[in-house]
């Protein structure tokens, strides 16, 4: 996180020593969005063969704040979601299906590349590129019947490591890739609304880590396959004041 935090001071920065056109902005908004996870896990060992799947679709909405220097954003957001999952599971012969609902909370330390297209004197528009770094605050989901649970409440649901060890909070913590565009409109006063409309590449997180190193323990094959996506998009609106420019 702190380097991430260097990173945004340094790009803020340098884009001022090396731009003759430079503005600091900043400013706050609320952000809509989708997250879609498929995957699928096989092991098949000396122990057992396993076969896992898992599918969740989850709404997201939460708040946003923003620093921008031309051509980087630096912001912090924290947003929930609100997901219904499922879990196929086949163990040798047998098949059993998991499922639920779920709810999260997120907080996001996000650095955006973007460059600015000046279409005329209120409308600009730029291309944006970037990462954003989520910390878990909350996770929580369903179980048979129908009781919501803390994922990290070292209760076995099916959420524990190799060792029988409760998950912990950080090993949902997840790495993004967004990339999308975004539009200011000027309003007077150096006011602004901006709108951007950017897609996530979620990186593999610890919880997925674990559960590799899980199906080895069950199932005694060393190489366990793991294959799919989780992405999804993410619609953002703002009100920003500029307060430098030159």
């Amino acid at each position: 996180m702190k380097k991430l935090i260097c990173s945004a001071i340094l790009v803020l920065a340098g884009t001022s020593v090396f731009c003759n056109d430079f503005s600091l902005s900043a400013g706050a908004g609320g952000l809509l969005g989708g997250l879609f996870t498929r995957y699928t896990l096989d092991a098949d060992g000396d122990v057992m063969s396993i076969s896992a799947k898992q599918e969740m679709d989850q709404l997201n909405w939460g708040f946003f704040t923003f620093l921008d220097g031309t051509y980087g954003i630096f912001s912090v957001s924290y947003q929930n979601g609100a997901n219904n999952w499922k879990q196929p599971i086949s163990i040798e012969d047998n098949v059993a299906v998991l499922d639920g609902k779920g709810w999260e909370s997120m907080l996001g330390i996000g650095l955006m590349g973007k460059y600015p297209f000046k279409l005329n004197e209120r409308l600009t528009v730029f291309p944006l590129l970037g990462v954003e770094y989520q910390i878990s605050l909350s996770q929580h989901r369903t179980d048979e019947d129908g009781q919501v649970y803390k994922r990290n409440d070292g209760v076995d649901h099916f959420e524990m490591d190799k060792d029988g060890n409760a998950l912990k909070l950080e090993d949902w913590n997840s790495l993004f890739i967004n990339l999308g565009c975004g539009i200011d409109f000027l309003m007077p006063a150096n006011f602004f609304l901006r709108g951007e409309l950017l897609y996530g590449f979620r990186l593999m997180t610890s919880y997925e880590t674990k559960n590799l190193e899980l199906m080895k323990s069950l199932s005694g094959d060393s190489k366990p396959k793991l294959g799919g996506l989780t992405s999804g998009p993410s619609l953002r609106l703002s009100v920003g004041y500029r307060f430098y420019e030159r």
